[in-house]
């Protein structure tokens, strides 16, 4: 019998983190990463891309019993490298394009120096856009906030 593989559980983490930046950034992010890696890594398709629905589910008040809230249009793909390297990639939406480049930049980033690289050039730079988009929305929506409060009438 064959010995199973420990995974690395900051491994997971990392890449975890990894797909979820690519499926959130922008179509020519992704294209301007994939510039950095000349010439493009060989592929093959595993899956897709390919679109369908999946269930979203909500909570009353963030902490009630879920219900399923509605169906959303999601974009996957699944690519292996030349080497063996397999990447996934995941969008809202109908951008099969994006899906299949994310998919590329996982499995790329699965390498050392090249996950350095798309560190730097992708990566870092989305997630200070990210953070400062959500700092915006905060600012925002902050501003709307209405403060309710009673004032005693003194008929009591």
């Amino acid at each position: 019998m064959e010995k199973a593989t420990q995974i690395n559980p900051g491994a997971q983490t990392d890449r975890k983190r990894i797909v979820d930046l690519l499926a959130r950034a922008t179509p020519a992010e992704l294209e301007d990463a994939m510039s950095a890696f000349d010439p493009v890594p060989a592929y093959t398709a595993l899956r897709g891309p390919e679109t369908g629905l999946v269930m979203v589910k909500g909570r009353i008040g963030g902490g009630g019993a879920p219900f399923n809230l509605g169906e959303a249009t999601v974009s996957r793909a699944s690519i292996r490298l030349s080497d063996g390297r397999i990447g996934h990639g995941y969008r809202l939406g109908t951008d099969r394009k994006s899906a299949k480049l994310s998919a590329v930049l996982d499995a790329v980033a699965q390498d050392e120096a090249a996950g350095a690289l798309l560190e730097t050039r992708l990566l870092t730079p989305l997630e200070a856009r990210l953070a400062a988009e959500a700092k915006k929305l905060e600012t925002e929506t902050a501003a709307t906030k209405v403060d309710f409060f009673t004032m005693v009438r003194g008929e009591d």
